[in-house]
């Protein structure tokens, strides 16, 4: 798909927070990820970018800060979000993978399609016709480790028809390694190799797991090993990554840090089938029957994990009402089907349908939900709690208000002004020209008197009328000279050139007006806010923000509002370098968010100057 170059490129636009958010949920709905891990991989400071394919599929493509894409939809499937390689190698286990010999990867990259005879081994046999997958190299004579995601795509293949000799596209190749998306990043080469297969011997349960595994993958041949523990490869990623990359992290060692207790698959499996008792409680009762059947993909990432409870207690499986000994759900280990006694999702529905509490049909491709029961005893007596979903809604409801409240913030009126000053010379020329030598002038003021004393003096020239005579008049001559006497050799300037000397030559004042603040008129040139990101202690990113005294705000209160926006540490010293005024400092890349408070204090965006690491002004 991208083994072309892109056509229609369109500029790289910022999201705003809201809909980052959006995605963030969006990614962890339908991956079955932490929250954690949601922000790893949809990160704050994220872009977007329209192309358009070789083949001409309108595509958006989501960039990080730094440039690298992340995920890109196509219009092909327009719903679905596909990660990218740069994606895959901070979280190996995001997609089921298929393992393939060295000697296939280049073909792949130029842009074929992985077939059958190339398929070593394949981490789950539960994965279906037309579900993402990655595709990653074998290493040469091991059977424990493989190389990192090079490829993504759909699988084209039922597992269950492979057999001996079987022949056509297992996987339907949608980006690689070195493509024209890839180019587009950082680029640089692939991490280290992941582990596949756990150390020391299988316990009961894994026998059994492998011979399931096995019996599911029967008659494949000898170039494929299904192995069907997907879920020990994800615990055997958590210490993949090689220590000289600590910048790879996976997805197990990225959440075990943050919690101190864990959940047991039982108490997994008890919390995602609650979520169903929430879901048809709250939600799936009110469906029409015409909105089935759904796949079970889309059931489980639309009408359970967003169900999830928000609030978890570990010493009981009552969910209904949090109390101080439970903790958010964010910082548990992944709450998933992997981590669940189900597996894969299919046990988990036919596990759900023995119960009567939904009707899963089988199909040729794959088998679909054609009902939930709303008149189970379990989903009639189920107690609602406060569930992921809800959380979400309170927050884009609390974002909505905030915007709202930001719309009907009075921007603030802000005036560059200036005086005739008479030591300079400037104020000879008002009191020649007739103007009031005492007042304040904007800077379309100061255009219109020049324009009329050229006027009034016939000193426009003749040749070009954006030109001024200067050499003609004597008062005007000495007013725009630099040092005090009129320069030899000056005939003639722009009538811009003249304004602007002019200003050079007056005194710098400026005006603020707020609603509800008396109007602050000082002297002096008024700078935009600085907001800049610089790297203190190492490589610890700060962002720091000066010169906002002007604008009505307190050091004090600005730094309490931002620790309270930003969740981080922040406080108030003076500017350095300098004899007054102070230095909000807040902890991390908060240029984004610092430009949105300021904005919603009324600051017009002019007088924001947010630069980031690189020296270069961000656009908000």
């Amino acid at each position: 798909m991208f083994k072309k170059n892109l056509s229609n490129v369109k500029t790289t636009a910022p999201i705003r927070s809201s809909d980052r958010r959006k995605l963030k949920q969006r990614v962890v709905q339908t991956f079955g990820i932490s929250p954690e891990d949601g922000d790893l991989l949809v990160p704050d400071g994220l872009m977007s970018l329209k192309v358009t394919t070789y083949l001409d599929d309108p595509s958006v493509i989501y960039l990080s800060p730094e440039g690298d894409p992340l995920w890109f939809t196509v219009r092909r499937d327009p719903d679905d979000l596909i990660p990218t390689v740069y994606t895959l190698w901070k979280k190996y286990d995001l997609l089921p993978w298929i393992s393939t010999p060295a000697a296939v990867i280049p073909a792949l990259v130029g842009g074929a399609d992985l077939m059958i005879p190339g398929v070593i081994q394949i981490s789950n046999s539960e994965i279906s016709p037309r579900q993402l997958i990655s595709v990653v190299q074998r290493t040469d004579g091991s059977t424990s480790t493989c190389g990192p995601p090079l490829a993504v795509g759909r699988l084209a293949v039922d597992l269950n028809t492979l057999g001996a000799g079987a022949k056509g596209k297992a996987v339907q190749v949608l980006h690689t390694w070195k493509d024209h998306l890839f180019e587009m990043g950082s680029k640089g080469n692939p991490p280290g190799e992941i582990e596949i297969k756990a150390n020391g011997g299988a316990t009961d349960d894994d026998e059994t797991e492998e011979l399931d595994a096995q019996t599911a993958g029967e008659g494949l041949g000898s170039s494929v090993e299904s192995t069907g523990k997907h879920d020990k490869t994800t615990d055997a990623q958590a210490n993949s990554a090689p220590a000289s990359e600590p910048q790879e992290p996976s997805s197990s060692h990225h959440t075990s840090v943050s919690h101190e207790i864990t959940l047991s698959k039982e108490e997994v499996s008890d919390i995602l089938r609650t979520a169903l008792l929430q879901s048809i409680n709250t939600t799936l009762i009110s469906l029409p029957p015409a909105s089935f059947p759904i796949s079970p993909s889309t059931f489980y990432s639309s009408y359970i994990l967003p169900f999830r409870p928000s609030i978890i207690r570990k010493s009981s499986t009552e969910l209904s009402q949090p109390s101080t000994s439970e903790a958010s759900l964010s910082t548990y280990p992944q709450v998933d089907i992997k981590h669940s006694t189900h597996k894969s999702l299919l046990a988990f529905f036919k596990f759900l349908d023995k119960q009567q509490l939904l009707s899963l049909k089988d199909s040729k491709t794959e088998p679909l939900i054609m009902s939930v029961s709303a008149s189970h005893p379990d989903v009639t007596s189920h107690r609602k709690y406060t569930s992921l979903r809800d959380v979400q809604a309170k927050e884009e409801e609390k974002e909505k208000r905030e915007e709202e409240e930001r719309s009907r913030v009075k921007e603030m009126e802000v005036k560059e002004l200036w005086k005739p000053h008479a030591v300079s010379g400037s104020a000879n020329f008002f009191t020649e020209g007739g103007f009031d030598s005492s007042a304040f002038y904007t800077y379309s003021d100061l255009k219109t008197a020049v324009n009329t004393y050229v006027t009034a003096r016939q000193l426009i020239n003749a040749r070009d009328q954006s030109y001024v005579n200067v050499g003609m008049d004597e008062v005007l001559l000495m007013t725009i000279s630099s040092k005090g006497k009129a320069p030899e050799g000056l005939e003639f300037l722009k009538r811009e050139e003249v304004v602007r000397r002019l200003s050079e030559k007056m005194q710098s004042w400026h005006e603020v007006r707020a609603e509800g603040r008396d109007p602050l008129l000082k002297k002096g040139q008024i700078k935009p806010i600085s907001v800049i990101v610089k790297l203190r202690q190492g490589r610890r990113a700060s962002t720091l923000v000066t010169g906002f005294e002007p604008f009505f705000l307190e050091g004090e209160e600005m730094a309490e509002e931002l620790r309270r926006l930003c969740a981080c540490a922040t406080s108030v010293s003076p500017t350095p370098g300098k004899t007054s005024g102070l230095e909000v400092l807040v902890q991390g890349k908060q240029t984004k968010a610092v430009t949105e408070f300021l904005l919603s204090r009324g600051v017009p965006k002019k007088w924001i100057e947010a630069v980031n690491l690189n020296g270069k002004k961000c656009q908000h």
